[in-house]
């Protein structure tokens, strides 16, 4: 896995918006909408340095430019005959109907929200106690390329995942996938940088509050994440356990540790457990996995578009499985470009290493 230069999470790469004739003539048109949050702006990032996309237009309701004097528009102002795709960077609730809207109009949709995520209405009811804004788009094709590369291409609209998930699910993937789990409760252990709060201000993300401390939060099955991580695992393995989740904010940045305890069915060893590993990551260009008994660091993943996934041994038939990404990069945005490069038959890597 190689990572993109740093540029920190309010850098933008160029001065100024490249015009199309910058771009091949084949390049894809797309538009951002929630330019001025921190997924959105790495998400411009990335496709400024993209090869194959001509960004279009970038949308706020606050600003009317952003830092590099890039004009902003309304959402309701979006040019959508103008592009061909549209990333989504918009609140829980509101994200689903503007996806209906660029659907409806034949641009495809990238969501980052959770509004696609869940495959049930009520689910999602029950989880994020709003109605559902676009029920007629469920379900919705689910974007962690890594496991559900073969459902994506060519699809009118991807659901891209969180974060926490993005980190637990890659760390259970190749275990889940051949039915090693055993049907023990599941206990994943996450520690995440304070940018996974978004960038509008909040007295419990203040330096003075996250300095110097780890603080656990909706512990337990609290957590909204928790039926995300579950639907992945039991399309993957329908008689695994339940889900113990315990997510954690630390004083970083960026970056993203997710610590997994899984227990392995009488007839897996370690040694055939580390096997599925390297059966599954090592032609994932998006993912490193380390020699058997190495953890993961939240160091190795940060400021780099991919994952990094270690296995260690933990008792008797438990194993420690760690996985460390970016949150802001393959928890969300350089996993959305990846969902756009498998949705156009591009290159998976492009734009990503």
């Amino acid at each position: 896995m190689h990572g993109s230069r740093d540029k920190g999470i309010n850098s933008l790469a160029h001065a100024h918006l490249e015009t199309t004739q910058t771009k091949p003539a084949q390049a894809l048109r797309v538009g951002v909408f929630g330019a001025t949050g921190y997924t959105g702006q790495l998400l411009i990032d990335l496709l400024r340095d993209h090869p194959q996309a001509a960004l279009h237009f970038a949308t706020s309701e606050r600003e009317a430019a952003l830092e590099d004097g890039m004009p902003l528009v309304k959402a309701e102002a979006a040019p959508l005959d103008a592009v061909d795709v549209v990333f989504l960077c918009l609140p829980n609730g509101i994200s689903g109907g503007a996806a209906a809207k660029a659907t409806a109009a034949g641009v495809r949709v990238i969501d980052l929200s959770a509004d696609l995520r869940l495959d049930s209405v009520a689910l999602y009811e029950q989880t994020y106690k709003m109605p559902h804004p676009a029920p007629q788009l469920l379900p919705a094709p689910y974007g962690l390329p890594e496991i559900t590369r073969h459902t994506l291409k060519d699809v009118p609209y991807i659901a891209n995942p969180g974060c926490h998930v993005t980190a637990v699910l890659l760390a259970l993937y190749p275990l889940a996938k051949v039915g090693a789990l055993n049907n023990a409760p599941i206990v994943a252990d996450t520690k995440t940088g304070i940018s996974g709060a978004g960038k509008e201000p909040k007295p419990e993300s203040m330096f003075s509050e996250v300095y110097g401390d780890v603080k656990p939060y909706n512990i337990g099955r609290k957590h909204r994440h928790v039926p995300e991580i579950e639907q992945a695992l039991h399309k993957l393995q329908p008689d695994c356990g339940t889900l113990i989740f315990a997510p954690h904010l630390v004083p970083l940045e960026v970056g993203l540790l997710a610590t997994v305890y899984a227990t392995l069915k009488p007839q897996w060893t370690l040694e055939r457990a580390y096997a599925e590993y390297e059966a599954t990551y090592s032609a994932e260009p998006l993912v490193k996995l380390h020699p058997l008994g190495r953890a993961a660091r939240i160091r190795e993943a940060a400021h780099r578009n991919g994952a990094v996934v270690g296995v260690s041994e933990g008792s008797g038939s438990t194993l420690i499985l760690t996985c460390a990404i970016d949150n802001l990069r393959k928890g969300a945005s350089a996993q959305a470009v990846q969902n756009f490069n498998v949705m156009f038959g591009l290159p998976e890597t492009a734009g990503l290493l």
